[in-house]
């Protein structure tokens, strides 16, 4: 697999490790969440300071209103995070 492929099916692992814990295996309930971002992610959680910061997170990522993040709406997130923490973005508009 080349380096992209190897990426991709490891975000696809990630989620299917923590969504997997409880109830629907293709969405991520808060508590999920919570420990894949603590747990896969801890740089970016230690700007984090308060609970509201994270619930005020997992509802900006729950686009359907249904209280959980499915698989489209957690890629939107890395998404946004890898364009945030990249250092050839930061700097495009220079």
């Amino acid at each position: 697999m080349t380096d992209l492929e190897t990426s991709m099916a490891t975000i696809i692992s990630v989620f299917q490790k923590y969504s997997g814990r409880e109830g629907d295996k293709h969405k991520l309930k808060k508590s999920e969440l919570k420990d894949l971002l603590h747990d896969e992610l801890p740089e970016l959680m230690a700007h984090v300071k308060d609970q509201s910061t994270l619930d005020s997170l997992m509802e900006s990522l729950d686009t359907d209103g249904d209280a959980e993040c499915d698989f489209q709406e957690f890629m939107t997130f890395i998404s946004v995070v890898t364009v945030c923490c990249h250092e050839f973005f930061e700097h495009e508009d220079e």
